[in-house]
């Protein structure tokens, strides 16, 4: 069956001597998500951005995500889980480091609503890779550790790599091909979830994604009354 591989890059995207840049060069059939403001980490927008993009794919589709681009694949996929084949994450941010319309600043206010919430806890119900190193600034190894326990996903932790990015040195990066590699062929032996046409509008309607929506749309008008 025909696979995509989309990359999915974090906060200020991923230049081209990232290793999501240098591994899009060598999956077959691999292409970056497109529509989203690389700048501006708002949830709802970068989800959906995801979303569209799974929709957009021709058949199956592997999520190879980084950073604040982890959290919003988690929450795309949810709705999506009947085209998506697997996930690998690697650095998930941590979502209290994010409110719902951006990076939580200094002067945000303590009881400000973090993203948190709005991330699935449970399962994903399919194949799934979290990724992360001890000294990450963006996130505690404890944190995700967390998240990977709450989608079900194996938790691979590679030692002092920072953020696993150009900074840390994560140009070219044969290890992080083996894994997606190796995570594809256990995926591939199993079946993806049946389509149900009802329950799959039924999600787009009530699942995270919509209810993330409807907040930050509302939060937006509550910061700027012309918007």
């Amino acid at each position: 069956m025909h696979h995509t591989t989309l990359i999915v890059p974090g906060l200020h995207g991923s230049g081209p001597t990232h290793w999501q840049s240098w591994m899009e060069q060598q999956v077959p059939d691999a292409r970056r998500v497109t529509g989203i403001d690389w700048e501006q980490p708002v949830l709802a927008r970068w989800a959906n951005a995801v979303r569209d993009a799974i929709d957009q794919s021709p058949g199956p589709v592997w999520v190879v995500a980084h950073s604040f681009g982890c959290l919003a694949s988690v929450v795309a996929a949810a709705d999506r889980l009947h085209r998506v084949a697997g996930l690998m994450l690697v650095a998930p941010a941590d979502p209290e480091r994010f409110t719902p319309r951006g990076l939580r600043d200094a002067n945000a206010h303590p009881d400000q609503e973090s993203t948190a919430r709005w991330i699935p806890r449970e399962p994903l119900g399919v194949p799934s890779l979290v990724v992360a190193s001890t000294d990450d600034p963006w996130v505690r190894l404890s944190s995700a550790a967390y998240w990977a326990d709450c989608w079900g996903s194996h938790l691979e932790q590679i030692g002092a790599a920072g953020h696993i990015n150009v900074d840390s040195g994560h140009g070219p990066w044969p290890r992080g091909l083996e894994l997606l590699l190796a995570l594809q062929a256990a995926g591939d032996d199993l079946p993806l979830g049946s389509i149900d046409e009802q329950k799959i509008t039924r999600r787009g309607r009530h699942g995270a994604l919509a209810r993330l929506r409807h907040r930050t749309r509302n939060e937006a008008l509550l910061f700027d009354p012309l918007n």
